[in-house]
């Protein structure tokens, strides 16, 4: 009800201006026919007058049938109009004196009456166009009124917006392109578009989704406004604006899905409160979905030895058989099929191509969603996604394989932070852990590329505190990365291998034991011998080392006392934060490595 009076008062207002600028018309030509000077020059004030009042009659006979108007132009045009008849009207005003102030007036208004009937000129020339723009039978028009004379695009955006607004279908899918060229173009077609109300009626065509041409003109004229975080916001503003893209993700054809994701995970990553938006609207659903898509996992019989991704899939079946459902005695679908049109058969009539675009773009927007949110981060690992990221970063390759592997590195970073997300979605024993643990494993293992074993190491770091300290199979291929040949590699195994000796890790002295049982600490002296970056990182992974096992005679041979003191200086000019650390280290090995108590009588604190 309220919305509804609000519309009523909003259209009230258009009546109300329309008849005030009528009103203002008939004032000019009446005070024009009583003129006792000029009279010429008033009478054609008053035919323009009176042209104008036609046609604003015409446009109030327009705004009053129409159902949706698009108001932008017109409350520009009324206002300019509106001042135009205001100078008129003055002028004429002044033609009613008499005697010697007439020929005063005569001769100081001729100028002015040539200009006022030039802007009357204009307004009528505004109005014919504005009701041409009006007319949905005559499709979008491109000429130029005199009110945007100075900027075309201004005129362009007006015409197309309310096409997409008041237009045939047809014309709505062309206008709707025409918008999406424009924003692509430059940023400040992009303000305009948006500033002239241009993002609302878009949405309403995603909404109707008349056609397949529809859906995709909205949706990339929508993704080539979403640029920065204004923008986005902007969208997001609208009525329903996020339930709207939600929901048509669900139902969109594949093409349009695309367009759609990838505005999902512009949006996720340009604006927090947005992507948090997002995730309360369950965007994460439909993504797990097409993600998963044409990924069937065979039933299998209760597993034996090493337990494969299938297995563990089972495993985990009854834990999960609330949020997805068996397609047949003899398969298990990981997703459903959604409520796309067309159903199956229209999706398995897709090329390739595109299923694997379409899955490359909900990684994507997975990894957005997930980044810094705990309660997206819940939504996602609440469904199979982990699964399905095992399996598609064990089967594919590039940047599919590449966006799986950051959204786990994402969700990883989350629980990293949050006890509860660690131990409900990355326990070690469940069934989804163990397939994500066994290819991030696999992946630091089999490949070299930098881009896949950054967001590897990052996650196994991130997850540092869920491992036992009779996991082994982890921190052998974290000490080998920090002999990798790229330095950003070398520099993610050292922070995650801190994360497995801090403190706050309850198996810091086994994982300790670990990783110099697995000849970690010539690898990192390698490390700290080179001088050509900081050495943060791996300053405070020997300290850990020191502190936890103080007595080690890998310790011992490798100098870590003298080496501590000598990275101390310039280490703790730049962080002094570390200071307790290093102090703690100095006196650990002091006390147990032999021959250190007579020449480190004193530990050195800079």
């Amino acid at each position: 009800m309220a919305a509804t009076a609000a519309t009523d008062q909003d259209e009230n207002s258009i009546q109300d201006e329309l008849s005030h600028q009528i009103l203002l018309a008939e004032r000019v030509i009446k005070l024009a026919q009583e003129a006792e000077s000029s009279k010429l020059e008033c009478s054609d004030l008053a035919k323009q007058s009176t042209q104008l009042a036609h046609l604003l009659r015409s446009v109030v006979r327009l705004t009053s049938s129409t159902q949706s108007l698009y108001e932008r132009p017109l409350r520009r045009i009324i206002t300019d109009s509106s001042m135009n008849l205001d100078r008129a009207l003055k002028l004429v005003r002044k033609c009613k004196h008499g005697g010697v102030l007439r020929l005063v007036v005569a001769i100081t208004t001729t100028a002015d009456f040539r200009k006022v009937s030039n802007l009357l000129e204009s307004s009528i020339a505004d109005i014919k166009w504005l009701i041409s723009i009006y007319d949905s039978e005559s499709g979008t028009n491109l000429s130029l009124p005199p009110i945007a004379s100075n900027d075309p695009i201004l005129a362009w955006v007006w015409s197309y917006v309310a096409t997409i607004q008041m237009g045939q279908l047809k014309d709505r899918v062309d206008a709707a392109n025409e918008l999406a060229s424009l924003a692509r173009d430059n940023n400040r077609n992009m303000k305009i578009i948006v500033q002239e109300g241009g993002v609302a009626p878009l949405l309403k065509l995603l909404k109707d989704g008349a056609s397949a041409e529809a859906q995709m003109a909205a949706a990339t004229a929508l993704y080539n406004l979403g640029t920065d975080q204004e923008k986005v916001q902007a969208i997001a503003g609208e009525v329903s604006a996020v339930p709207i893209v939600v929901k048509a993700i669900g139902e969109s054809p594949m093409r349009v899905q695309i367009v759609l994701v990838n505005l999902v995970a512009r949006m996720a990553e340009l604006d927090e409160g947005v992507r948090e938006d997002l995730g309360r609207e369950n965007v994460t659903r439909p993504l797990v979905t097409l993600l998963g898509m044409d990924i069937v996992v065979e039933e299998a019989k209760a597993p034996s030895g090493k337990p494969s991704i299938h297995s563990l899939v089972q495993i985990n079946k009854e834990v999960t058989k609330k949020t997805f459902h068996s397609n047949s005695s003899s398969s298990l679908s990981l997703y459903s099929d959604g409520s796309s049109r067309g159903g199956r058969k229209e999706r398995e009539a897709e090329s390739p191509d595109m299923k694997h675009r379409l899955k490359v773009s909900c990684a994507g927007a997975l990894w957005k969603l997930a980044q810094g949110s705990l309660f997206n981060s819940r939504k996602i690992t609440e469904t199979k996604a982990l699964v399905c990221l095992a399996k598609l970063i064990e089967k594919e390759h590039g940047e599919l394989q590449l966006n799986c592997l950051m959204t786990v590195m994402e969700l990883a970073a989350v629980a990293e932070a949050n006890a509860d997300l660690r131990q409900v979605a990355f326990k070690p024993n469940s069934p989804a852990a163990r397939v994500i643990l066994e290819q991030l494993l696999r992946v630091i293992n089999e490949e070299n590329s930098v881009h896949l074993l950054i967001p590897t190491i990052k996650s196994i770091g991130s997850l540092a505190r869920t491992f036992p300290a009779k996991e082994t199979r982890i921190l052998g291929p974290l000490v080998t990365q920090l002999g990798h040949k790229s330095v950003d590699v070398a520099t993610e195994a050292a922070i995650a291998l801190c994360k497995f000796v801090a403190q706050d890790n309850f198996n810091c002295v086994e994982h300790s034991k670990a990783i110099i049982e697995a000849n970690g600490v010539p690898r990192l002296m390698n490390l700290l011998k080179s001088n050509d970056r900081s050495q943060k990182h791996e300053f405070i992974l020997l300290c850990c080392l020191a502190i936890h096992v103080s007595n080690s005679p890998a310790l011992e041979q490798a100098r870590a006392l003298s080496v501590i003191e000598g990275a101390a200086r310039s280490m703790l000019a730049h962080h002094p934060e570390l200071r307790e650390l290093f102090a703690k280290a100095v006196d650990h090995l002091t006390l147990y490595q032999p021959g250190a108590h007579s020449h480190h009588k004193h530990s050195y604190v800079p």
